[in-house]
């Protein structure tokens, strides 16, 4: 679902300026090193404020978000001990434990409500007019997935496309220059497509059709976990410390946020239409057993059965090798 988009890759800290010039927290001396993989996704705002205004620091990490290009890689990085920790769609945390890497979701980020989309020309209507069609998305990503999904929930499969393997930051300029008439990608790519010519490009289908069931998570392998529990906790608080932030001072924390994904602070809050990020007491919804998408048990089940089925996973993980539920329940008894 993530990528770099029109901004070389960088290391976070965003405007350690701010941070220096607004900071009154108290700083820990002996903080805890973490490096977490990310990439650039309007709905990673929280943390990225939380880089910005210290509030790491402030519980005690010495964060570096690492960014990666392709988001692909951070599941391996993690597995490899590059990071020790990454923000993932938890189809990637399915894809990962199905291969035997033992990666467990603390926290739930965010659900995508419409900033994951498949973006085509004004001619193409709908889903079932895709057949035989050239279609550029990131292969082995969360766009590969929605697209799966849309294709089957309209009964096709992946077999009745083309697919065009592509870098979610390139699609806009590909569908513009012709080469392609259907894109699979995020925000802020999708507006950018859309903007290019009156009425000649709109979105066929997008994550708001299947609520929860694109979902940005936070994630460490269990041995991190049973590790470093305070610092995971402080990671969960200092994205809660974010969140807050950005309901109290929206404007400042667009412009935050716009620094990252290189678009303006109008364009951070138009985005932000397209997500929704997870308070505290929303959370525990993902971790509990419901028919519904925003459950883990109902969506993970969904993930596992398309990527088997596209070859992807050789078996489908059970719910509970996915997830560590155990510090949102915890903050939330509090």
């Amino acid at each position: 679902m993530r990528s770099i988009v029109r901004k070389s890759v960088r290391t976070l800290t965003v405007t350690a300026a701010l941070a220096a010039s607004v900071l009154s927290a108290p700083v820990h001396a002996a903080a805890t090193p973490m490096k977490i993989g990310t990439c650039v996704w309007i709905g990673y705002g929280p943390f990225y404020v939380a880089d910005a205004m210290g509030m790491f620091k402030k519980h005690g990490l010495d964060v570096k978000l690492q960014m990666f290009n392709d988001p692909a890689l951070i599941p391996p990085a993690i597995a490899g001990g590059a990071v020790e920790g990454g923000m993932l769609t938890y189809d990637q945390v399915i894809g990962a434990v199905a291969q035997g890497d033992a990666q467990q979701v603390v926290m739930p980020i965010d659900y995508s409500a419409g900033g994951d989309a498949i973006v085509a020309t004004s001619d193409i209507k709908d889903v079932k007019e895709f057949a035989g069609k050239k279609i550029a998305f990131n292969q082995l990503s969360p766009s590969d997935f929605l697209l799966s999904y849309a294709l089957k929930s309209h009964g096709l499969t992946d077999k009745a496309i083309q697919p065009v393997n592509m870098t979610p930051e390139a699609i806009p300029a590909a569908m513009v220059s012709g080469s392609v008439k259907i894109g699979v990608t995020y925000e802020p790519n999708v507006s950018q497509i859309l903007s290019q010519g009156k009425g000649k490009y709109h979105v066929v289908y997008s994550s708001k059709q299947a609520p929860g069931l694109i979902t940005d998570v936070l994630v460490f392998p269990p041995k991190y976990i049973k590790a470093h529990p305070d610092a995971v906790k402080a990671a969960i608080q200092s994205y809660l410390d974010g969140l807050e932030y950005m309901k109290k001072n929206p404007e400042a924390a667009n412009k935050i946020i716009g620094k990252v994904l290189g678009v303006s602070a109008d364009d951070v809050k138009a985005q932000m239409a397209g997500v929704h990020n997870l308070t505290l007491q929303e959370m525990p919804t993902v971790f509990a057993k419901s028919k519904d998408t925003t459950s883990f048990y109902t969506s993970g089940s969904l993930i596992g059965e398309i990527l088997k089925a596209k070859g992807q996973i050789k078996r489908i993980p059970a719910t509970e090798e996915t997830f560590d539920g155990q510090f949102v329940k915890a903050m939330t008894a509090k």
